[in-house]
This record gives C-alpha cells, structure tokens and sequence, in this order.
C-alpha cells in the first residue's frame, strides 16, 4: 500500500504552507506500509516559538482550502512542537531543537521519501 493521491495532495499544500513561512528541513514521508492510522507525515521546523505558530496557522489556513480540517491538534499552547492530525497526512510542526532532539527522521529514515513542489525550497537548503 502507498500514499493515496488525496494525501499526496495535501502533503504538496502543507509543505508549500510551511515553505512560505519559511520554515526549514521539509521533509515528508510515506509511513503507510508501517501505519494503519496515516499515509503520510509532514516534518518541519522553525527557529523559535512564534515562527512555529506561524507554519501552523499556514498550513491550517491552506489546507482548510482544500476542505480539510484537522481531527486532532496537539502542543500548540507551548509552540514548541505542534502536531495536526488530518487522518491520512500528519503534520509535525518543531521548535529546532526538539527537532534535533526527538530526530523523527531517524525513526522513519526506512519509509520512502515524498518527492515535494521544487517550490519548497527551504527543505532543500537553496
């Protein structure tokens, strides 16, 4: 089993969201071969707080375009790592250093990569 095309379609928008933002290591894979619970996770993460807050609302914002909403939404109080939960894509949103800490890559590094929009580019490091 693979990503479905509605969930391919919404990591491309939440990534493109968080690019605008300018938040930093997108990265996005598809964990559906190893979850029954999603298809894909979206990681990124900000400088500080506020810029945390800032990639969510955006990704809020443009997914809510599409007609998606989040069923569970965690840690936006601290801003330090906020989690959106859109059943088939969820969305981690890190302060840097939970982001180094926690090493959610690492954990998922044997799913495959999702190839994002060559429009988010902070993930790329251009």
């Amino acid at each position: 089993m693979t990503a479905t095309d509605h969930a391919l379609e919404l990591v491309h928008a939440a990534a493109q969201a968080a690019s605008d933002k300018l938040a930093e290591n997108i990265v996005a894979f598809d964990v559906s071969e190893q979850l029954v619970i999603t298809d894909v996770f979206l990681l990124c993460s900000a400088a500080n707080d506020r810029q945390v807050r800032a990639v969510v609302d955006a990704v809020e914002d443009r997914l809510r375009e599409l007609g998606a909403k989040p069923v569970r939404r965690e840690g936006e109080r601290d801003g330090r790592w906020v989690l959106l939960d859109y059943a088939d894509l969820v969305v981690h949103v890190q302060h840097e250093e939970e982001r180094s800490f926690y090493a959610l890559e690492r954990l998922w590094r044997d799913c495959p990569a999702i190839d994002l929009p060559e429009t988010v580019t902070s993930g790329r490091g251009e």
